[in-house]
């Protein structure tokens, strides 16, 4: 018997766009034998829809779209996920379409309220186990969480991050797994949107693999693929059997249809995609959000404002990657400040990556702005006001070329400068969408030194020279702002992993340092709270999972 998973790229809210690709994949997957095929959570109607969950009319499309999409099926059954609405409740539901009607519903058990996750707010949870029969096989039906028993890792962001993955703290014992098998169940189906952060697919199969010998059942395991706001849904689909041995394992950040053979109950043996280094697997990720994110939205193409810096030098090389270089156009703004080596190497990337390149001095500008506030300015000294005052110029400028030409800004801070407020509200944090948002400065380094592996597109010199944001003379990031190396693991050990100022300085900080990162991270919020969406890598993020108190006096 051949099982078909569908690893696809759904878009929230486009019914039948995401009908019409998963009638696509059950056409394809029927020519090769598969009598069942799986798709990912709510991929009907994209996940997560959010608050269109709470508009009647979304439930009754949804509602006629699988109708219609049940009618088109034929030759093959397929489980669908769905919301679902039924005497004045609503599910987060997966359906089993067969024989041209809805033959079977099923209603999520464990709603995940932690993290970006809010579906308490939602559905409510099913109680009752659904299982088929096809071809003499008992099939039982999950959706993702429920597998994870309700609040397992994904809950405690500090079991998951890039210090490595621990599924003992706060894994619970996952009831639903277990009623399928009581029910009957002989595989297990599992369905998913299960977004991206930082060795997520390990932590999944370290999961699963206790899920699948604890119950004794092999499962197939099939997830989103595709960018979604800060999201990305990095698919890498597989089959594991019961003794917790992965034997089918689908590629990463592509759409793709695999096609599983179960023998005796069992998934048989058949191609694993190879394990990549971890940032080939974070460059991925960030090339599919920008992609998608672009795409979806119906943008022409993107701006970036290219400094001579790290962090706009990889910014472009993630766009060209994930747009191509024509819907990509580069701009240096050079000011006073500006070194020679940095318009050198401005101009030297985007001729390798054959971007379209522009520059437009500020000094003008800048001057024409400082002699309408001479008045204001008499008599003070220069300082932080005339540094964003530059920043401010820059932004204007590209949000001008935006209007005029149609193409978004991505913005280039990082999650080092988003956490410690070194960006300027209205200047360098203008713009669509901020690429690198949850990329701390030290792993920009690392991505950028990957990319040069593959095309040498970002000059040696930018990954070599200090950090500067060139707003006033002999400036570097580190005049005020501890070490990179230190701030980075500081606002980890704070942001992702939730230690406290005292844990942290026990791992080997000097406490004025800790402190020092944490004031900055209290003060900053506002400017977070102002800041572009985008795209999430760790397990906890300046976004969707960061609701912090922007008046705040707690310390």
């Amino acid at each position: 018997m051949k099982i078909a998973l569908a690893q696809f790229n759904a878009t929230v809210g486009d019914l039948a766009g995401n009908a019409a690709r998963i009638l696509d994949f059950a056409e394809r997957a029927r020519a090769q034998g598969a009598a069942l095929m799986l798709t990912p959570e709510l991929a009907l109607c994209g996940y997560p829809p959010e608050d269109l969950l709470l508009r009647e009319d979304f439930y009754n499309d949804c509602a006629a779209a699988l109708k219609q999409l049940a009618a088109q099926v034929r030759g093959i059954a397929l489980v669908v996920g769905h919301p679902h609405r039924s005497a004045g409740r609503r599910y987060n539901a997966a359906s089993l379409l067969q024989d041209g009607r809805i033959a079977a519903t099923y209603h999520k058990h464990a709603l995940p309220n932690h993290t970006v996750f809010d579906e308490r707010r939602y559905f409510e949870a099913g109680n009752e186990p659904c299982v088929f029969t096809l071809d003499g096989v008992a099939f039982g039906i999950n959706i993702c969480e429920d597998i994870w028993g309700g609040s397992g890792p994904l809950a405690n962001p500090a079991v998951a991050s890039d210090e490595g993955v621990d599924i003992e703290s706060g894994l619970q014992e996952a009831m639903a797994p277990r009623a399928a098998r009581a029910a009957g169940a002989q595989v297990l189906l599992v369905i998913n949107a299960s977004p991206y952060h930082l060795r997520k697919q390990k932590l999944r199969h370290e999961v699963m693999r206790r899920r699948a010998t604890e119950n004794n059942l092999p499962l197939l395991y099939v997830n989103l693929v595709g960018g979604q706001d800060e999201l990305v849904f990095d698919g890498a689909s597989f089959a594991m059997n019961r003794h917790g041995e992965v034997v089918y394992q689908m590629p990463a950040c592509r759409e793709a249809l695999g096609i599983v053979t179960l023998a005796g109950g069992e998934p048989q043996s058949g191609e694993i995609a190879p394990v990549r280094a971890l940032e080939a697997e974070i460059y991925d990720v960030l090339c599919l959000g920008v992609r998608d994110y672009v795409t979806k939205n119906g943008f022409p193409g993107v701006l970036v404002g290219l400094s001579g810096g790290i962090d706009s030098a990889l910014t472009l090389a993630i766009a060209s990657d994930a747009l191509g270089a024509d819907r990509v156009r580069a701009v240096m703004m050079p000011s006073q400040y500006t070194a020679a080596m940095s318009r050198e190497d401005a101009r030297a990337q985007a001729a390798a990556l054959k971007v379209n390149y522009s520059e437009i001095p500020i000094t003008p500008v800048f001057d024409a702005f400082l002699a309408a506030l001479a008045g204001e300015f008499k008599g003070l000294p220069a300082d932080i006001a005339e540094e964003n005052l530059q920043s401010r110029i820059r932004g204007t400028l590209l949000m001008a070329l935006s209007n005029k030409f149609g193409a978004m800004v991505l913005t280039t801070g990082n999650k080092s400068e988003m956490g410690t407020g070194y960006a300027t509200l209205y200047g360098d944090m203008a713009g669509g969408f901020a690429v690198l948002k949850d990329v701390s400065k030290t792993l920009a380094y690392r991505l950028a030194a990957y990319r040069n592996t593959l095309a040498p597109v970002i000059p040696q010199r930018v990954i070599e020279r200090a950090p500067t944001a060139e707003l006033r003379a002999g400036q570097t990031d580190q005049d005020s702002l501890p070490p990179y190396d230190a701030l980075d693991r500081i606002i980890g050990s704070y942001v992702e992993r939730g230690l406290s100022r005292d844990d942290i300085v026990q791992c080997g900080f000097d406490r004025k340092d800790v402190e020092h990162v944490l004031h900055l991270l209290r003060v900053s919020e506002y400017k977070r709270r102002q800041a572009p969406v985008g795209i999430r890598i760790t397990p906890r993020g300046f976004g969707k999972d960061w609701r912090w108190p922007i008046t705040n006096h707690y310390r």
